[in-house]
């Protein structure tokens, strides 16, 4: 919803209906991750895309019936159906898609949960997407972090009380899922889907080290949707004009800053680090820091003698072997990067890569689904 928020609020100030369809889940070669939406306006409007192309035609005609109906719709497609050109996906993927209409009677909340995200607040808006009883599906909740209310309700303090639980849970780690309970919220059983859409504030990418790469990663790092900033003790080279894509650049020494942040809950699973300095005692103070918090990747640019020398400095600092292992290093993929820009695209390949669960190698010579997740199996070998 994030990406079409605009639109939709301005349609929903204006007490005008709109059809919001979101992917809700995937299998195989879906082109897009669940939290996908796209619009279907007052006036016929096409906002945003839910597959790329493959399905966005019947998911159209879909939201027109559900703007008229009121009624929300949640329909599957995939290669598996009659017509897999018309609705189905002719790359191999399914998709499960919720539509519903959306107006300030529909989603009263709507206005509030902008503001929060506008202003990087958590929030999650969990609707009931599939239920044996008509009239609770479309009911949703909107869940913020512990200690502050919650919105709506389910139907079932018993079914609110087991969804906040666990909306709370993927709130604090940034994800969007789609649950499964009983229909009185049991947490064995099905028969009730819930969509949890999670709105967290972007995670965070930290460069250290005020060098031309750094500014190179800054830039790509802000192109992934991170939070970027720069931290280098020299204030000469640590400037704003050096760094105009990184969110904020700090003056200070790498390993106090990066300290400083994990104290204060700043640092969390989802971000990642990269140490561009090269020099031990700017990298090798931050590197005793980095590898011992659970962030989702640390990786420290240098040269294989540069490494070496890392390794054996970090040993003597009281490193064990499972938390070096966690350094990647030589930062990035084997691109054969030359420039500060190819090597931040290597950078970020290999950030990408971790988080889903990807070898790296060139698509064309694998077999199996493209599109797949760290908890999927990664391509196939290539043929023989």
């Amino acid at each position: 919803m994030r990406d079409v928020l605009p639109s939709l609020l301005d349609w929903w100030r204006a007490g005008r209906p709109a059809a919001m369809a979101t992917v809700v889940a995937t299998w195989r070669s879906a082109p897009r991750q669940a939290g996908a939406a796209m619009l279907v306006g007052p006036d016929g409007e096409a906002v945003g895309s839910v597959s790329g192309g493959c399905v966005e035609g019947a998911v159209y005609e879909l939201g027109q019936e559900v703007i008229e109906s009121g009624s929300p719709a949640l329909q599957r497609y995939g290669v598996s159906d009659d017509d897999a050109f018309a609705v189905g996906l002719t790359c191999g993927g399914i998709l499960d898609v919720y539509v519903e209409r959306v107006d300030p009677d529909s989603f009263p909340e709507l206005a509030a949960v902008a503001d929060d995200i506008a202003a990087g607040r958590p929030v999650a808006v969990c609707t009931v997407i599939e239920h044996p009883d008509a009239a609770v599906r479309g009911r949703r909740l909107v869940v913020r972090p512990e200690g502050e209310p919650v919105v709506g309700d389910l139907g079932s303090q018993r079914a609110d009380d087991a969804v906040v639980d666990d909306a709370r849970g993927l709130l604090a780690a940034g994800r969007t899922e789609t649950l499964t309970y009983g229909p009185d919220g049991e947490r064995r059983g099905e028969g009730m889907r819930v969509f949890v859409a999670s709105y967290a504030p972007k995670p965070r990418m930290i460069v250290f080290g005020a060098i031309d790469f750094a500014a190179a990663v800054a830039r790509m790092g802000s192109f992934l949707g991170y939070h970027v900033t720069v931290c280098d003790a020299r204030p000469v080279f640590a400037t704003r004009s050096r760094f105009p894509d990184a969110d904020e650049v700090v003056v200070r020494w790498p390993h106090q800053y990066l300290q400083a942040e994990a104290d204060a809950g700043r640092v969390d699973e989802r971000t990642v680090l990269a140490v561009l300095t090269h020099d031990p005692k700017f990298d090798v103070p931050v590197l005793e820091v980095a590898l011992r918090l659970p962030v989702a990747y640390v990786g420290a640019m240098g040269s294989r003698r540069t490494h070496d020398d890392r390794l054996v400095r970090l040993r003597e600092a009281g490193l064990d072997d499972v938390e070096v292992a966690r350094l990647s290093s030589p930062i990035g993929l084997d691109l054969g990067a030359r420039t500060p820009e190819e090597t931040a695209v290597s950078v970020a390949a290999e950030i990408v890569q971790l988080r889903w669960g990807g070898r790296g190698q060139r698509l064309t010579e694998l077999q199996g689904p493209i599109h797949h997740t760290a908890d999927e199996p990664a391509n196939a070998a290539p043929a023989p």
